[in-house]
């Protein structure tokens, strides 16, 4: 009998020793999370990471946009930001990190990094933002149907948009004038059909050789109202662009810019982006690829925000009278 109460006694000593260690260790998991409540939220949190390859004011912009849209819609974010150093052609250091780290979504400021992206990681959501012709670079199938893991806001300003602002610029354009090279055919192709339905005829000339250029530029001249000018690498650089912008300056000839820059070096005008607005639609399409949409079935966006530049002393030299309605919301005056 002695022994089945010492029996009895030792049973009793371990459950009670159990509970109390169960008591304890609630206890302690009680405290932790109190202490350390960001534990919970980081495990749960949505892995996003941006890529960039310069830091300039116009990709911190386009950052913030991306930023601000997304921490109004997730309350648990985990970022991680990586600068492709220059020259760095294949990122290789960089590709691992991100590798580890497994995100949900890889957002992309710029062509250099997209392509990067789009190579090297094929079964992650890619949301790229302030690329320019992403459909002619090969980045998707089409604006509308990109296709793939990979869609995102472009710099494409539409083109309706552009031409009723030369129309209401030139309101005697009836023809405009455009040169292009291989690169930018696939745009020609388009704007023909949009000048088209707008009443206006599309006067498209290739560029193959720089040879080619004065004779190009000379029919141009001899039969618009107008140059339309559109961001090709082949065609204009520094010397090229010089040229243009002082040969139709002589002939009295408006040339809408493709950017700022080149209304600042004497083009009549140009619309121009607003980068933070870009970002805002880039975190849309992140939002929406994190609430289960497909990359392949989110079109790409254009700009929705536009700002006016135009040329004040160029307005006077080919006595072009600039509409005050346009005149009052420049985003800037070149004098």
């Amino acid at each position: 009998m002695a022994v089945d109460g010492q029996k009895g006694n030792g049973k009793q000593l371990l459950a009670q020793r159990i509970s109390v260690t169960r008591r304890v260790s609630l206890l302690m998991l009680l405290a932790l999370a109190l202490v350390c409540p960001s534990l919970q939220a980081q495990s749960d949190s949505v892995r996003i990471v941006t890529l960039a390859s310069d830091t300039v004011m116009s990709t911190s912009r386009v950052i913030q946009g991306i930023k601000g849209t997304l921490a109004k819609q997730h309350s648990a974010l985990s970022w991680r930001h990586f600068v492709i150093p220059a020259g760095d052609q294949t990122g290789a250091s960089i590709v691992d990190s991100i590798q580890s780290i497994k995100p949900e979504v890889i957002v992309t400021i710029g062509t250099a990094t997209t392509t990067l992206a789009k190579a090297k990681f094929p079964n992650t959501p890619i949301v790229f933002a302030a690329v320019l012709y992403p459909d002619m670079s090969g980045f998707v199938k089409s604006l509308g149907k990109p296709g793939g893991n990979i869609t995102g806001a472009s710099l494409n300003i539409p083109l309706e948009t552009q031409f009723s602002y030369f129309k209401k610029i030139v309101p005697h354009l009836k023809r405009v004038g455009v040169l292009y090279t291989q690169s930018t055919k696939r745009l020609i192709d388009e704007a023909r059909v949009v000048t088209a339905g707008m009443g206006l005829t599309l006067v498209a000339i290739p560029v193959n050789e720089n040879k080619d250029l004065p004779v190009a530029l000379d029919s141009i001249m001899n039969s618009c109202q107008g140059f339309w000018s559109i961001a090709d690498p082949e065609l204009f650089n520094p010397k090229s662009t010089k040229f243009i912008l002082m040969t139709t300056l002589r002939k009295g000839l408006p040339v809408m810019g493709f950017s700022r820059n080149v209304v600042e070096s004497g083009a009549l005008f140009a619309l121009d982006f607003d980068f933070k607005a870009v970002g805002k639609q880039a975190g849309a399409i992140v939002d929406s690829i994190l609430r289960g949409a497909r990359p392949d079935a989110i079109s790409v966006s254009t700009v929705d925000v536009i700002w006016f530049h135009y040329n004040e002393k160029t307005a006077k030299l080919i006595q072009i009278a600039m509409p005050e309605e346009l005149v009052t919301v420049a985003k800037e005056v070149y004098r």
